[in-house]
Parts: structure tokens; sequence; C-alpha cells
């Protein structure tokens, strides 16, 4: 039990000095007479200190954040040593900021020499802001890499999606145009018997010259950067070749799977793009394809569609190993071309249509997708064909509807424009430019 205090009156100023002359035994019968009783308050006992100022605010802060041993072994507080924000103290120094003052005894000495120091104002440092933002910037905060935009991966400074360079050369071979690029890399773990267990860092990486050869492997190893240069080097030893078309897109549309991972891949027209999976995007770059669409079903095991992809580039077939296998001629149809028909490969031997099977599939989409169909969802028709100004449209360009088919047809068929009325009526089908430069010009 605490002891109580004593609290001296005002009307009784000599009672602090009486007390302190008299010894420790005086001072209990001083305590005990009725007439000093009187003149004295009894006080319980306060104390001023507590947790709180007793330690220092990073004692304080390391009791808040920290965890106990038995808590780390556990799993927790993995995320309890990183600093998430800077320190803005640090390059200020007391007595010095904007104004650049001289303060005796705060920023200056006192003396100098034997003369006395005087405050006065100092030419301004207009470098200062800036050293003291350079000297912020390279403090270590979360984001502990500081990348260009350009250099950055598929989230921040992560190494996934960034560049690491070409690989090694192997005697004198190098490996001069190509990029490697990371596309994942993540800590392992091994259980063993008698060592317990082993964490390792595990890479997968491909690299190409952007011309249609590009490799990919996968490798691990205790240090990270032995994994990213095992990973580098063994895709550099692993190259295969792809055949482009037009050096932008694959040679047609394909189906490719790896465990359950599915990817429909379909050829696009040169300016459309990479529409696809990140890491599907990323082996385009360094194989050189440029317009892509490619759809990934079932799992996404990073792994399983970077294999289903090479392997469905390495099941792509040329137009003339086609034309081969089915013994009948490809003809290609584009848009941009106005969907006029081009031979682009022909047989040795092409077959008669007696000779074509009637239930065999003669479509090509069909054929590249090893007789798969792609779902498409249903396209609705828009809000505005159920408006009258619809139906007033159609009427006005009815004249003109599906003239560009015709004409592409009528070309095809026949070689020329014409009509039904052509053979009634000779003189109404319409001269070409040959045959009015060749007619003879009237005489002004």
């Amino acid at each position: 039990m605490a002891l109580p205090l004593l609290r001296l009156l005002s009307n009784v100023p000599n009672t602090i000095n009486a007390l302190k002359a008299l010894s420790p035994g005086a001072g209990a019968l001083l305590f005990k007479s009725p007439a000093i009783r009187a003149t004295l308050i009894f006080e319980p006992q306060c104390r001023h200190t507590s947790f709180f100022n007793k330690l220092p605010a990073q004692d304080l802060w390391k009791g808040v954040t920290s965890v106990s041993n038995a808590g780390r072994k556990r799993g927790r507080g993995k995320g309890t040593g990183k600093k998430t924000a800077k320190n803005l103290n640090r390059g200020q120094i007391i007595g010095v900021g904007k104004s650049n003052i001289m303060w005796p005894g705060l920023s200056a000495p006192i003396l100098k020499g034997k003369d006395l120091v005087k405050q006065q104002q100092l030419p301004e440092d207009s470098e200062r802001m800036s050293k003291l933002i350079k000297m912020r910037d390279e403090m270590s905060t979360f984001r502990y890499l500081k990348l260009l935009p350009i250099e950055r991966g598929w989230s921040g400074t992560k190494l996934p999606g960034r560049s690491i360079g070409p690989p090694d050369p192997i005697g004198d071979d190098t490996f001069e145009g190509f990029d490697t690029k990371v596309l994942e890399f993540k800590s392992v773990f091994h259980m063993k018997g008698n060592f317990g267990r082993r964490r390792r860092m595990s890479c997968l990486a491909v690299t190409g010259n952007g011309k249609g050869l590009a490799g990919f492997a996968l490798a691990k190893s205790v240090d990270g950067r032995s994994a990213l240069k095992r990973a580098k080097n063994r895709a550099g030893q692993k190259l295969m070749y792809f055949e482009l078309y037009n050096n932008h897109t694959v040679m047609h549309d394909f189906f490719a799977q790896f465990g359950r991972t599915k990817i429909f891949a379909s050829q696009k027209p040169e300016g459309f793009g990479l529409v696809c999976h990140r890491a599907i995007k990323t082996i385009c770059e360094v194989i050189g394809i440029t317009d892509l669409y490619a759809k990934v079903e079932g799992s996404t095991n990073l792994q399983n569609i970077v294999k289903a992809f090479f392997i469905g580039l390495l099941k792509q077939k040329n137009h003339q190993q086609m034309a081969e296998e089915k013994g009948l001629h490809l003809v290609e149809f584009r848009r941009e071309c106005g969907n006029y028909p081009k031979v682009v490969a022909s047989p040795a031997k092409c077959r008669s249509k007696e000779e074509i099977k009637p239930n065999e599939v003669l479509d090509f989409s069909q054929y590249v997708m090893d007789g798969r169909v792609v779902l498409k969802k249903k396209t609705f028709p828009k809000f505005y064909t159920k408006l009258p100004g619809w139906e007033r449209h159609l009427k006005k360009t009815l004249w003109c509807r599906n003239h560009d088919d015709v004409k592409m047809r009528m070309l095809v068929e026949h070689g020329e424009i014409r009509s039904f009325l052509t053979d009634k009526y000779p003189e109404a089908k319409p001269k070409t430019w040959k045959k009015i430069r060749e007619e003879p010009q009237p005489e002004e």
C-alpha cells in the first residue's frame, strides 16, 4: 500500500525547514502531535510516469508493430519490416531553412576566433530544395526500384514482364538482336527429410529476336540473380522457328491445349494489335507477332499458357502444306481487298469434284481448328433499328444496297460488270476505258 504524502499549509512557512532539520525519529514524533497534525493534509501518492513517457517513440512503435518469435514462426508479421513512407525530416537541419540566416549558437559558433559572431542574412541557396528532393528519392521505400514507364513489367517494378537482355554468348556465337523477358519469378519451397524446408527462386523466361525465332525455359536457384541467368541462357539453347504471315501475324487460326488450359488464337489484319493474355502478349513481342487475338479458357496457370501457346505455334502449317494435304487450291478472301479471291497455294495434283467425298469438311476454319467451332456470343440488334427513322433510312438507301457485293460477284463470274439486259441490248453494255481511248475523237 502506498504511503501518504504530506502537503504543508501556507500559514506554516517554517514547517519545511523544521522537518528538514529533524531526524527521522523526531519527525515521527512531530507527526503524531495533535498541533502539527492540524496543519497537515493527507494526499494519496500520484506517479507522474507511465509506459508512454518512459520509452522513446521508436520502442513504442516497435511494441505495436512487431511480432513475437512464436508468432513469426507461425508466419505472422511478414510485412512489418517494410517501410511504407519517406522520412521527410532527412536533410533538415535545426536552424537552417529556406531563409539562409546565420544564427550564433544554433547554425554557427558564437565565437569565431576572438570575434563575436553576429546574426546576419546569407545569400539564398537555389539548389537546396533540389538536393532535398534528390535525397528523398534515393531513400528506400516500398517501391525500392525506380524505372521508366517503358521498362516496367506487368505490375510496376516487379520482374514479370521486364526485359533482362539477350542470353550470354556461347563461344563465338552471340545472340545479337535477341531480347529476353521474364514471364514468372517466384519463390518455391521443397521439404527434405534431412535438410527441412528448402527455399529456392524459380524463373520462367522467354527469349527471341523478333523475326520468328524464340524459346522459353524454366530455371531454379537459391539466388534470384543466378535463377534469372540460368533461365535466360537455357531459353537461348532451346530456340524454335515459327513462320509468320507477312511478318506480322500467325499463318492461320489455331486451337491449342495443355492440361486444362485451352487457347483459341485468331489471325488478324495489320494494325489490329495484340488483344490477348499478358503472357501471350509478351511472347508475341519477342517472336515478332504484332497482330493477334487469343482467348484463354480453363486454367490460367502461367506455365500451362506458355506451353499451350508454343504448341499451337508449332502446329501451324503454311499455305502450300495445307493445299497439298487437301489436294485443293487455297484461295484467300480479304476484306481490305474487297473480298476479291486470290489463289495463294496450289497442290501438285488437284482433286476433281467427283473425288471429294460428300461428308468431307471443306470449311477452312474448322480444318485449321481441328474440327472445333468457336462459340460466339449472340449479337442483338441495335436499339435504333426499332425506331421509325431506321425504316426511312432503309427506303432511301434501297437503290444502292448490295452494290459492292453484286459488283464483286459479276467480276468473279463474268469477268466484267454486266446486267441481264446486256445480251438483249448490246448497246447498253458499258464501255471500258480502253475502247473509249481507241474511238476517234470528234474534231472541234
